[in-house]
């Protein structure tokens, strides 16, 4: 398996983007049997470089992420990126679930904070553990042998009192403790995104890629709760657009569609080393938004 930072190393002399999507840990095995037998086989049509899978609240998924990043890997020679939460653990917990990981050929770790155990309420760190990401990078960069992600957030991280501008500011500690490259939350104003990059770019001296995160929505309710918890924007022609159609959640889909790829088509134009698709363990949107693009 190749690290990241290789992967967008060779798409950059390759002059193309790279393309990569985010899984959960199905909560079932049919929803297992679902992932691999269909929607991963699905987005294997747009020739990915790369997929992320998440951690769960708390670290809640530990051992479902790891063996499925690892099955991915295994099953479909796709390079897999593991998410790693501070949560719940202390710094030797978190060494144990970094060996195992290597032990099973991950190569890639997303480092983040995490949410608090059941995703509600305040984050309490533990005694031995870490308070933010950027100590986890370090840690991680210390121990050896990975590639190291970390999380951006165009319009500031819900969590951060301080604002916007101190939140990138802290995103460039961790690129400096240690980071690789730079996944961003969920946006739907491109201008967010231009704003967020040309800040830690120009005034913060920030040289890795940093790959928009896209989410093509698929219901009114469910694109209304994630940004909510994640503190995204929701532009009001956008909103408009969406309580027009209702609880039409196909015509919600294609309207995701048309939308995410016009915000990707904008984006490359900007010049984004990637597109990374929230894909919420479906297939046809993300699929759609890549060959709307032309990149198929």
């Amino acid at each position: 398996m190749k690290f990241i930072r290789d992967i967008h190393a060779a798409c950059r002399a390759a002059k193309r983007p790279a393309l990569s999507f985010e899984f959960f840990p199905p909560k079932t095995e049919q929803g297992i049997a679902t992932l691999f037998e269909k929607t991963i086989p699905a987005l294997l049509a747009i020739r990915p470089d790369y997929c992320s899978v998440t951690y769960g609240a708390g670290g809640s998924t530990r051992d479902t992420t790891l063996g499925i990043v690892e099955r991915i890997q295994r099953d479909f020679d796709l390079t897999a990126m593991m998410h790693l939460t501070c949560v719940g653990s202390t710094r030797e917990q978190l060494r144990e679930v970094v060996e195992d990981a290597r032990s099973r050929g991950i190569k890639n770790l997303l480092a983040l904070r995490g949410d608090p155990p059941g995703g509600t309420g305040p984050w309490v760190p533990v005694e031995g553990g870490f308070t933010y990401s950027r100590e986890l990078v370090a840690f991680l960069r210390d121990i050896g042998g990975f590639c190291i992600g970390t999380a951006g957030f165009p319009e500031g991280h819900v969590a951060q009192p301080l604002g916007k501008v101190a939140d990138w500011e802290f995103l460039a500690d961790k690129v400096s403790a240690g980071a690789d490259f730079i996944i961003t939350q969920i946006f739907f104003d491109n201008e967010d995104f231009y704003r967020f990059h040309d800040h830690l770019t120009q005034k913060l001296g920030v040289t890795v890629p940093i790959i928009p995160g896209i989410l093509p929505v698929l219901a009114r309710g469910q694109t209304k709760k994630f940004t909510e918890m994640c503190g995204a924007r929701l532009p009001e022609k956008f909103v408009a657009r969406l309580d027009e159609l209702g609880d039409d959640d196909e015509a919600v889909r294609e309207f995701g569609i048309e939308y995410a790829a016009q915000q990707c088509e904008a984006l490359l134009k900007f010049g984004v080393p990637g597109l990374h698709f929230y894909a919420l363990n479906k297939s046809h949107s993300t699929v759609e938004v890549v060959r709307n693009l032309g990149l198929a």
